[in-house]
């Protein structure tokens, strides 16, 4: 039996071992779909922080140079003919324009929206780790059917070799050994097909865990057994309860107030004003060119830098007439919103189908895992009162290859019904609104 402490290894030769546990830990970890909806719930956190820049000015600073030459209108309408006009502007300045409404709104929304990409991320991790660990037991199923096969071809083995032992001392017919020996070779051909199945199962296995593809797998699991994570009656479910504790529908609930909050700036919002200040302080004037002779003396000096400012700031309510005769924006908001509404419903009615469905289908599993249990323990007896019965020589071999053949049939029967049944059981566990 392999130990439960995994190493694991680049070497490709050098199975890694494996046990449900590690491969939730690694699926957790490793999972590309969880990665991406981790990321996304990053990129609704970054979308918070943009949000609140709302608030915040812009600050500029520099130097502009002017420069202009030929003709020019006065203030009055007169032209000034061969004009050279040259100025320098260094300065330090600030714009700010507070919109209220979709300032205070739309961090709200966002803050809402980053509370849905929350419950997403879960419900995609519940999902991607519900795919990992149905996988994990189709591997697991496959590897103890190879098992099986190959335990059941060994013993074939050792048959034939005592019947051409028999056989050599007359006891037995030439025919019988031929028999038992192409039932060895169908047994083994029947394992090379069920290690086919365990190769494939790996492979997908080690996708949905994002490891080396060089990698092969193996349980260090030597049975499987029934798992008990729901034991509630179907009469005992409230699907209102489940409803508000699914991921899924939380992350609708939230989309849909977050719309509202959007859909709030169009209505409420328009109460709210909006808010412009720009300034600015810098010096300006003239460094170099000719100085018109006929400016008065008491005008200061031309070639000469001198401090400004300016302040500007204005409140204005904006009414957009379009938004008051047609209200586009609102009925959009409204659309929207009620197509959140069916979708929310739409998944509700899924979780109702895989409740159901998961009761159902562990009901079944139930009873084939107890038939097949019983019919595996009754062709394993027969199977060994039949090999027991070949050394005294009083079996025919093809009565053995009846018994091999109902016994692999009884336990692949009883391995896939148990399989089945856990895949069920976390179904309903994760469907219940319970997380992984």
């Amino acid at each position: 039996m392999f130990l439960s402490m995994v190493v694991f290894t680049t070497n490709a030769q050098k199975p890694v071992a494996i046990d449900l546990e590690t491969v939730l830990r690694l699926g957790g970890a490793n999972n590309l779909t969880i990665k991406e909806y981790k990321q996304r719930q990053e990129l609704a956190i970054a979308n918070i922080t943009q949000a609140k820049e709302w608030w915040l000015p812009d600050v500029y600073a520099g130097i502009q140079a002017h420069q202009l030459s030929g003709a020019v209108m006065n203030g009055n309408g007169n032209f000034f003919l061969d004009v050279s006009r040259e100025n320098l502007w260094m300065g330090l300045g600030l714009n700010a324009t507070w919109d209220f409404a979709n300032g205070i709104y739309e961090v709200k929304a966002e803050r809402l929206d980053a509370r849905a990409a929350e419950f997403q991320t879960q419900a995609k991790r519940n999902d991607s780790l519900l795919e990992i660990i149905e996988s994990y037991f189709d591997f697991l199923s496959a590897q103890l059917s190879t098992e099986a096969y190959r335990q059941l071809a060994s013993q074939a083995d050792t048959i034939s070799r005592q019947i051409e032992i028999q056989v050599q001392a007359g006891l037995r017919y030439q025919s019988e050994l031929l028999l038992s020996k192409s039932n060895l070779n169908h047994l083994k051909v029947e394992m090379l097909n069920a290690m086919a199945g365990y190769y494939s199962q790996s492979a997908k296995l080690v996708n949905l865990l994002n490891l080396d593809p060089a990698i092969k797998l193996v349980s260090i699991d030597s049975i499987m057994s029934p798992l008990t994570l729901i034991s509630e009656p179907e009469e005992d479910i409230r699907f209102d309860y489940t409803y508000s504790k699914r991921p899924d529908i939380q992350e609708m609930h939230f989309r849909s107030k977050a719309l509202e909050m959007e859909r709030n700036a169009t209505t409420k919002g328009l109460l709210f004003p909006e808010l412009s200040v720009g300034t600015y302080g810098s010096y300006f004037g003239r460094l170099n060119g000719q100085v018109t002779p006929m400016v008065p003396a008491e005008y200061p000096e031309t070639k000469k830098l001198y401090p400004t400012n300016e302040v500007n700031v204005s409140l204005m309510w904006r009414i957009p007439l379009g938004r008051v005769f047609y209200a586009g924006d609102l009925k959009k908001y409204d659309a929207q919103l009620r197509i959140q509404q069916v979708q929310t419903e739409q998944v509700k009615a899924q979780v109702n189908n895989e409740i159901i469905n998961s009761l159902e289908q562990l009901k079944v599993a139930k009873v084939q895992m107890e038939l097949a249990l019983e019919g595996s323990n009754l062709a394993e007896e027969a199977l060994s009162q039949s090999i027991q019965r070949q050394l005294l020589g009083t079996v025919r071999p093809f009565e053995i290859l009846q018994a091999q053949e109902v016994f692999i049939k009884s336990r692949l029967n009883y391995l896939n019904a148990m399989a089945t049944y856990n895949k069920q059981q976390y179904r309903l566990f994760v469907g219940l609104g319970n997380n992984l």
